[in-house]
């Protein structure tokens, strides 16, 4: 598992955490979809969940010519933790359009 200085830098750019919170529900999300709710291109998106998944924290699927990710199973009781602590903090940003 990455040590946790790289899963917190992971999570430190708002557009990564947003998408994070987005993803923390256990299911499948589309690139297409994280890209609308977050307001990202698709190179941007793609960029930001390729450090999520260099840091461990997601996986994908490719589905035709799209991407899918999730939240990444198995993670350690201690990395999830991480996570859930990030995400316990206020949203400044409110970035997740409902």
């Amino acid at each position: 598992m990455k040590a946790a200085s790289n899963i917190l830098a992971a999570l430190a750019e708002p557009t990564r955490l947003a998408a994070i919170r987005l993803l923390w529900d256990g299911q499948e999300h589309c690139v297409c979809e994280l890209m609308q709710r977050l307001g990202a291109t698709q190179s941007r998106m793609s960029r930001h969940m390729g450090v999520l998944k260099l840091a461990g924290l997601v996986t994908d699927r490719r589905d035709a010519q799209w991407v899918r990710y999730r939240r990444a199973p198995h993670l350690p009781h201690h990395v999830a933790h991480l996570v859930d602590a990030a995400l316990a903090l206020p949203d400044p940003s409110n970035r997740i359009a409902a």
